[in-house]
């Protein structure tokens, strides 16, 4: 008697594409030229949706990350945040919820597109994109960046309207936050070191999410200039980058730059130390001898001195870092669900911003630094699942000691010293998410 046996349904092999993650890496030059920029990371996470919603109704499983029930908490915690818009925490300027709706969605829309992003990366097969060539499209990035600080200081006050800019309405064009996302700039034109200084903000925007970015990208070029599968063509090229990227890191003022590759250099020779790999240890030590060196003999060695020497922004950031912690024992759990503005400033709730001093009050709460807007806005839940998803990703990895490892965790190590002082979203947690995905990918691969 013949034995019925149920057929399992056929899985189509439907593969995930590349072009949507190389064409957003590959081609950001041109996103920030038209005025796309960060908006580029929201539109793309619409095709890379739907292709993983079409691979999964083919009968494919879909890979998520370590933790990533403590990301989706997070989100939560961000979407139930939206009925706290309307509240006024004590210190802040009266608004509306309908007031704040627009940046508390451009919150919400940017973390949903880049998780989007994150499991795309992630689930992208190595036949599509390989490793080598994750690697390669970042360091391009860090290569962008660097001339982007080039152009900063060269030319700082190089600026044009873009065409997406031209498309929008005046009084849309007009608004500030709208012009930093859609009006390329070289550099940010403030008052320090005793007058106007100008620092490197293209293609990034602001001169902190540049500093951000470098911080992130630069292990990347690192690990060509290593000789990971590469060239001598591309090590040497490599090697050049990481050797003119001293001169718009030092003269982009960031001492939180400065100081989250201090972090990252102190994690990765801890990292080799324990695997006994003294020679790699060795050259992490030369390169920082030969970096100070040029410091300390070179004028980069004066604008240093002269930036730790100016502490304007330091009582700012004291007064509106006190207001965050403030505002979280008022909703320690969900927060407000966005950022709010101070009353007046630090010295006087009557002092606020004016066309003849935009920085004398109603600053953002939560504005200077990812740690104190994630308390303020989106409560203890909030902070502890951001901060937990990426613990249990270093946690899960930590044997990875591959070249890729070692630059992904330095990158996402540095974001813990960064979100002291800089904001994530968008672009600083993209690409901190495609670092994730680096290792998370790397685990298995039999070339590396």
């Amino acid at each position: 008697m013949a034995t019925l046996v149920a057929e399992r349904p056929r899985v189509r092999d439907v593969r995930l594409p590349a072009w949507p993650l190389t064409g957003i890496l590959l081609l950001y030059p041109l996103w920030w030229l038209l005025g796309l920029g960060v908006l580029a990371f929201y539109l793309v996470a619409a095709p890379m949706a739907v292709l993983l919603i079409r691979r999964r109704l083919a009968g494919h499983r879909l890979r998520l990350p370590p933790g990533f029930v403590l990301w989706l908490l997070f989100l939560t915690t961000v979407a139930l945040g939206g009925f706290s818009l309307g509240a006024n925490p004590t210190g802040t300027l009266e608004g509306s919820a309908s007031s704040r709706l627009d940046s508390y969605l451009f919150r919400l829309l940017g973390y949903l597109a880049l998780t989007v992003l994150l499991v795309y990366a992630g689930n992208l097969d190595h036949r599509e994109l390989s490793q080598h060539r994750l690697v390669r499209l970042l360091a391009w990035l860090f290569a962008i960046t660097v001339a982007g600080g080039l152009l900063g200081i060269v030319l700082p006050h190089f600026e044009f309207t873009s065409p997406v800019e031209y498309l929008l309405p005046p009084h849309v064009r007009a608004d500030s936050f709208v012009q930093s996302l859609v009006h390329p700039t070289a550099a940010q034109i403030m008052n320090l070191l005793g007058g106007e200084t100008a620092r490197p903000g293209a293609p990034w925007g602001y001169t902190n999410t540049w500093g951000n970015n470098a911080c992130l990208l630069i292990g990347w070029t690192i690990v060509l200039g290593w000789g990971y599968l590469t060239s001598r063509r591309t090590k040497a090229l490599a090697l050049a980058t990481l050797a003119v990227s001293t001169i718009p890191i030092v003269y982009s003022l960031n001492r939180g730059l400065w100081i989250d590759l201090g972090i990252m250099a102190v994690y990765a020779a801890v990292r080799l130390a324990l695997r006994g790999r003294l020679l790699a240890l060795a050259a992490i030590g030369a390169a920082g001898v030969v970096l100070a060196g040029a410091v300390v003999l070179t004028p980069l060695g004066d604008v240093v001195s002269a930036r730790l020497d100016d502490g304007k922004s330091n009582g700012v950031r004291m007064f509106i870092t006190t207001k965050a912690i403030e505002g979280t024992f008022e909703s320690p759990l969900i927060g407000f669900g966005s950022t709010r503005s101070t009353q007046g400033g630090r010295h006087s709730i009557a002092v606020g911003q004016s066309s003849d001093c935009e920085r004398c009050g109603n600053f953002t709460i939560g504005g200077d630094g990812q740690l104190w807007q994630l308390l303020f806005a989106h409560g203890v839940i909030g902070a502890v699942t951001y901060l937990g998803f990426f613990v249990v990703g270093l946690w899960r990895f930590r044997r990875d000691a591959t070249a890729i490892g070692l630059a992904a965790g330095a990158a996402i190590v540095s974001t813990f010293g960064a979100m002291l002082w800089y904001n994530a979203l968008v672009t600083p947690l993209a690409l901190t998410f495609l670092a994730y995905a680096a290792i998370w990918r790397n685990q298995g691969v039999s070339y590396r």
